[in-house]
């Protein structure tokens, strides 16, 4: 029987409730790829994450903890080149993964790397990352990349952008889709749904079909586009659109948009919400627009389709990909085509209920099961050298 596989886990990123889409990638992974025979997972995590005492870095699986406050950013950059390797080799590790697109570089030392890529943002779409993260981002990712054995791509898209960009060879990438947790799974006792009622309420959304966005509030969500799309539907049929999410800098620039096109009582940007609110309004609205121009995987696609909810987003990057014909596309740089697709949604009952039923057979199709034996596959090939 061959030895098990000793995987040191880069966490040095992760700061609980503050890294969005890689944490939850984090904690899903994790369990499931303790559950999986031969593979031995040991977490580094930074001293914010080791003071969560529920968190699958330490009821999973044995963890370490390097010496950073990742909410600096330079003691996070500093913590992956200088403390990763150290302690992967101190623990036993066989290889280092690195699952936020960063990780040590060549000279950092230490094991064979896995890295993590999520998307390219630094090079398709540029605006995403604001002020130094964005300069930070396009020396970090292509050092990482270039320093691992092997790469994790969330999806094909990615994987081309990472060949064509930074020069991979593509036989050195996984392809290895995410997953997300169906909210049967995450709805408790101590975490109600809100009431649709309650929501309309408190969001001051009347009694019109309610539109809902899971974008970011980035330049490359486009989210300016879906405000000149809605300003096109004559008021009678027009649906109120709720954006929720954290503020950035970004968000001015939407409410002056929402403005100059004579919606600001037609967009609501609530901020951030909870959980059972996020649940009620999946549960309420007639349909989920996702107009971004550029994704690496486009996780909100996914979570329309998982949860019922009849879906429409832009035929761009990984999207396409990830919808797999259960969802409407459109193309994001058309207002015209965005105002039609919304119209089609809104209008058309028969429309959303053949949506509603290809989502969730599609969303079937992802699992973070699937995810996790695909990553232990990525670092099999690490080890033998395939």
């Amino acid at each position: 029987m061959a030895a098990p596989i000793t995987v040191a886990l880069n966490l040095i990123y992760l700061v609980p409730g503050e890294t969005g889409g890689m944490e939850v990638y984090a904690r899903e992974l994790l369990p499931r790829l303790a559950a999986i025979d031969g593979i031995e997972p040991v977490a580094i995590v930074n001293e914010v994450a080791a003071g969560d005492a529920d968190a699958p870095w330490r009821t999973a699986m044995r963890s370490v903890v390097a010496p950073v406050d990742a909410r600096d950013r330079k003691q996070w950059v500093w913590g992956e080149q200088r403390h990763v390797p150290r302690l992967a080799t101190a623990a036993g590790a066989d290889l280092i993964h690195s699952l936020a697109s960063t990780g040590p570089g060549r000279l950092a030392g230490g094991p064979p790397k896995v890295t993590t890529v999520h998307d390219l943002h630094y090079a398709v779409a540029p605006g995403a990352h604001f002020g130094l993260r964005g300069l930070g981002m396009r020396v970090l990712v292509p050092a990482a990349v270039k320093a691992s054995a092997r790469i994790i791509a969330d999806s094909q898209a990615t994987k081309d952008d990472v060949v064509r960009h930074i020069g991979t060879p593509a036989e050195r990438i996984d392809v290895v889709h995410l997953a997300t947790t169906l909210p049967s799974a995450t709805a408790t006792a101590t975490a109600p749904v809100t009431p649709a009622d309650e929501l309309r309420v408190r969001l001051g959304l009347g009694d019109r079909p309610v539109l809902l966005s899971m974008a970011a509030k980035r330049p490359h969500k486009n989210v300016e586009g879906l405000i000149d799309a809605l300003a096109r539907i004559p008021p009678e049929r027009r649906p109120v659109l709720v954006v929720p999410g954290y503020a950035t800098e970004h968000e001015p620039v939407l409410l002056r948009r929402a403005v100059a096109r004579n919606v600001a009582r037609d967009v609501v940007f609530p901020g951030w919400l909870s959980r059972a609110d996020v649940e009620g309004l999946w549960r309420l609205c007639v349909a989920h627009v996702f107009p971004s121009f550029y994704e690496g995987f486009g996780l909100p696609v996914l979570e329309a389709m998982a949860r019922g909810v009849p879906g429409a987003c832009g035929d761009r990057a990984s999207m396409p990909e990830v919808a797999g014909g259960a969802t409407l596309l459109f193309d994001p740089g058309d207002v015209e085509a965005i105002r039609g697709t919304i119209e089609r949604l809104v209008g058309d009952d028969a429309l959303r209920a053949g949506l509603r039923r290809r989502g969730l057979e599609r969303a079937a199709d992802f699992s973070w099961e699937r995810t996790a034996s695909a990553t232990a596959g990525a670092y099999r090939r690490t080890v033998s050298g395939a």
